[in-house]
């Protein structure tokens, strides 16, 4: 059975993604996909999902959803106030990391994301077309999610119903990222800077600056001083979310899930991919360090964080929401003891 939902206030700065579009960089089309994918994961995991389905992610204010067609499991990753409307007029909070299902007539209201990034998952996934091979949003070439933009007032987006409707709602302590250093691994075109760079580099606190947006993230800090002027531009070629371009100027860009497939800039380091996440949560004004590691090194945090998110998906408790009837537990009572006979 199909579920639907329509958007009453699209919010801000929210979009539909999954994993990404991936495949086709060679002819310019960005990867896109979450900015936190095993934030993603987490929201689908708590409705049901595979953690891959394509949710909404939220980057500003969250969106005020009305379903239209239920019962749809909802789930929140992140951190953001939620009210709850029934569709009879009563109202209650939401908690994230907490799945809830909705029927006919209910909204939900979310406010703004505290912790820069958060997912919206819905039972089943959001059912719109792919484009090459994805779901995702990407609004510079306007392909993927809602006809390649972020979501608006009026927008429907399908989804599923439950296969089975179950009192029972699931919850989870909130996944944590890693703390410290962003890591990263050098070059590819470290050569193109001082030794003095790469200690400031490594060895200096860089502020995120308000430009910023999924492309990348524009750093201000200790300019990066390339061996020459002439240094600082190279011809174009491949760059990827994770890639730490330095202009001229000395302040770096981070680039993230919708960067463009080329540039001219040299690339003082990569971002590891266990660490790419973290980005998400950013902040203007919030400082950022930086480490090194090695590509051994690299592998093995991720497969640390792969891990993790496992170790989190086992932890997933079952509850019953306040009011429900425990139909099994009613079931196995003992309700006669015995019989007496009467007589007069």
């Amino acid at each position: 059975m199909d579920g639907l939902i329509e958007i009453i206030d699209g919010g801000l700065g929210n979009s539909v993604q999954d994993p990404g579009r991936r495949g086709y960089r060679h002819i310019g089309v960005a990867v896109s996909g979450t900015l936190d994918r095993p934030f993603a994961a987490c929201a689908n995991l708590l409705a049901g999902n595979h953690p891959d389905a394509a949710c909404l992610e939220m980057r500003g204010i969250g969106p005020t959803i009305k379903v239209q067609h239920g019962p749809v499991r909802i789930a929140v990753a992140g951190q953001a106030g939620i009210t709850l409307t029934r569709a009879n007029g009563s109202r209650q909070p939401l908690s994230t990391w907490t799945s809830a299902t909705l029927d006919d007539g209910d909204v939900v209201k979310i406010g703004a994301i505290a912790d820069g990034t958060a997912y919206l998952a819905f039972s089943g996934g959001l059912c719109l077309a792919p484009e090459l091979g994805s779901r995702s949003t990407y609004q510079r070439a306007g392909i993927g999610g809602t006809a390649g933009r972020a979501i608006q007032s009026g927008d429907h987006l399908p989804c599923r119903q439950p296969g089975q409707r179950d009192l029972r709602e699931w919850r989870a302590a909130p996944f944590r990222h890693d703390d410290g250093p962003i890591r990263v691994i050098p070059g590819p075109q470290d050569e193109h800077f001082s030794t003095t760079a790469w200690f400031d580099f490594l060895n200096s606190a860089f502020v995120a600056t308000p430009e910023m947006d999924r492309m990348g993230m524009r750093l201000s800090g200790p300019k990066l001083s390339h061996i020459t002027p002439e240094a600082a531009d190279i011809v174009s070629d491949g760059v990827t979310p994770g890639t730490i371009q330095v202009p001229a100027n000395g302040q770096p860009i981070i680039l993230l899930a919708d960067c463009q497939t080329v540039g001219g800039y040299p690339k003082i380091a990569t971002v590891i991919t266990a660490d790419l996440p973290r980005l998400a949560h950013w902040r203007p004004g919030q400082e950022i360090r930086f480490a090194a590691v090695d590509l051994p090194q690299a592998g093995k945090l991720l497969a640390a964080q792969m891990q993790q998110l496992s170790a989190w998906q086992n932890g997933l408790q079952a509850f019953l929401p306040p009011g429900s009837l425990d139909e099994s537990a009613l079931y196995n009572l003992n309700l006669v003891s015995g019989m007496v006979r009467a007589e007069p």
